[in-house]
């Protein structure tokens, strides 16, 4: 299984083994009937013939990367993941690659260790294929990677070249950070599927400028097991937790229209209309949602809190290379240092209140389906779609996973994401692994959304 529209880009390329998901590839490799050499050079021929056209690889060596999956095969296998090639977004550490930040302050820069997600993945045995185009310091400022459905559009912004990488069948794993949006906006213009953890639902360990109450990390790939099972992985566990729901469970999910609804164009609208009557129909109790005005009064405290912690994580650049920053960056530095410490604990005392409300709110719900993005990705390499239907999310630490169910009037991606409560990650992959199957059955892959 391919996932969503994702099978339309096959023909764009070499296809073979690099077209596996993570599942399939890692059970031929247990079964001894590919090599994980054989699997990376199938990713390396797709990057060599797609990459000019792509832009989604910061770093890539070749040679190491057969040099990696050479050594793996010749020892015992070390997760379920063993010899799968992974991407790793380009504000990550890694010990034997450099890594930029997407700035020209740190280009070539070598760390010399690994940052704790990327230690996880390469004690697990998966190959470290690369280094994922990021955009600098992961700000919302696009960094030239394109769409791999078409290249006259945006694939998102700071973790673009992740989903780029996965949907283009150039890598079957990848990795991101999110603070606004930046792994379910990329999934939802890429048509990938996107999980966005609970603040501390993967380890952030050692991440250079980190945002230490906002910034969380996120995985790309072209299923929800495929999710469950880095995701697994990542935290050094043998195997994740089960997809299934104990027998006799009906889903309660929220439709949440979300804050920011009337921006949501009709693609989208239709898709999580037609969800919501699937869901109901396979037996899950489906009802509105209507979020505490309360929610929406702490927006603001967001951008303080952003804004402040990017400010203390930069310090060092700002002070020797503030002109060198793109102007989105610069911006937001000197917006946040005209923020006082009484304003920013202020933030954060409403912001923890907020995860209170939102925590009741699930009382009478497992899930919520909502908007990922307000449309189809936008037609330029330069637009970013604003991460209204994001923003809470990570604000108030809920996981997240979008589902690429549908097509757009424009043949592009268009699907929606389903929300859990905070440390409920494996729950809610398991949730949204349900909601995925139901509605892939009933409208069959890719289904066509009106334009309006």
């Amino acid at each position: 299984m391919a996932g969503g529209i994702l099978a339309d880009l096959r023909n764009k390329g070499p296809s073979g083994l690099n077209t596996l998901t993570a599942a399939d590839a890692a059970a031929k490799l247990r079964a001894g009937e590919i090599t994980s050499v054989q699997l990376v050079r199938d990713c390396l021929a797709r990057i060599e013939a797609r990459e000019g056209d792509v832009g989604a690889w910061a770093f890539i060596d070749p040679d190491h990367a057969i040099a990696q999956a050479v050594a793996l095969d010749g020892v015992p296998a070390r997760s379920a993941l063993h010899g799968v090639p992974v991407g790793i977004k380009d504000i990550l550490d890694t010990v034997d690659m450099p890594t930029g930040h997407g700035s020209a302050i740190y280009r070539g820069d070598r760390p010399g260790k690994d940052s704790a997600c990327v230690a996880a993945l390469r004690q697990a045995g998966l190959v470290i294929l690369g280094k994922t185009v990021t955009t600098e310091f992961a700000s919302p400022y696009p960094a030239g990677t394109r769409n791999p459905h078409d290249p006259t559009r945006t694939p998102g912004v700071s973790s673009s070249g992740s989903a780029a990488a996965v949907a283009d069948f150039m890598v079957p794993l990848a990795n991101g950070t999110q603070t606004g949006g930046s792994v379910i906006g990329p999934s939802a213009s890429c048509g990938v599927y996107g999980y966005k953890a609970s603040l501390n639902g993967l380890d952030r360990g050692g991440i250079r400028h980190l945002k230490p109450t906002l910034d969380t990390l996120g995985l790309f790939a072209r299923q929800v097991p495929d999710l469950a099972l880095m995701r697994a992985v990542s935290n050094g566990k043998p195997a994740p937790a089960p997809l299934e729901l104990p027998a006799g469970t009906l889903p309660r999910v929220g439709f949440c229209r979300s804050f920011g609804w009337d921006q949501a164009r009709p693609p989208v609208v239709a898709a999580l209309e037609t969800a919501a009557r699937v869901l109901a129909d396979a037996g899950a109790k489906v009802a509105d949602v209507a979020l505490p005005q309360y929610l929406e009064d702490i927006e603001p405290d967001f951008a303080i809190i952003s804004g402040v912690e990017g400010a203390r994580a930069l310090a060092k650049e700002a002070a020797e290379h503030l002109d060198g920053f793109n102007p989105w960056s610069r911006e937001r530095y000197e917006m946040a240092m005209t923020v006082s410490e009484e304003r920013y604990r202020e933030a954060l005392g409403k912001t923890a209140r907020g995860r209170q409300v939102l925590g009741d709110l699930f009382a009478d719900f497992d899930v919520f389906i909502t908007p990922s993005i307000p449309d189809e990705a936008p037609q330029d390499l330069t637009s970013v779609h604003p991460s209204v239907f994001n923003r809470l999310w990570t604000h108030l630490y809920a996981p997240a996973v979008y589902l690429p169910l549908f097509t757009g009037p424009n043949n592009m991606p268009v699907g929606f994401q389903v929300i859990g409560l905070e440390h409920s990650d494996d729950e809610t992959l398991a949730f949204a692994d349900w909601i995925d199957g139901r509605v892939r059955h009933a409208v069959g892959d890719g289904a066509v959304v009106p334009a309006g």
